[in-house]
């Protein structure tokens, strides 16, 4: 059996994947730069800082679709694999990074 084609869920998977690595450093870099101008930092309570945390883990949720995506591109057997596989390993990367950054916030903020 000969693979033909790109699998259209791996592309996807890619696609999604390095747009969110976009979207996600952007949130970060936008959290960080209104934290160091904000005298005494940014109110937790703020309607800011909801959307801030809601763009986030929107990116988490887009990741976990990619991974998905992803998992079905190099399930398909007639397709090759290529794009799935670095489309999930970008999205697993930065799920991990993600949550890691996250973990780290929460404990250094107790």
């Amino acid at each position: 059996m000969e693979r033909s084609g790109q699998s259209r869920l791996g592309v996807a998977s890619l696609l999604i994947s390095i747009a969110n690595i976009i979207v996600t450093f952007i949130v970060f870099l936008v959290a960080g730069i209104w934290e160091s101008s904000a005298p005494g930092g940014v109110d937790e309570n703020s309607v800011g800082a909801a959307i801030l945390g809601l763009f986030l883990f929107g990116c988490i949720g887009v990741n976990i679709v990619s991974i998905g995506l992803g998992v079905a591109g190099i399930l398909q057997k007639q397709r090759i694999r290529i794009c799935a596989v670095i489309g999930t390993s970008l999205a697993t990367a930065t799920l991990v990074i993600t949550v890691a950054i996250l973990a780290i916030g929460m404990a250094l903020e107790s």
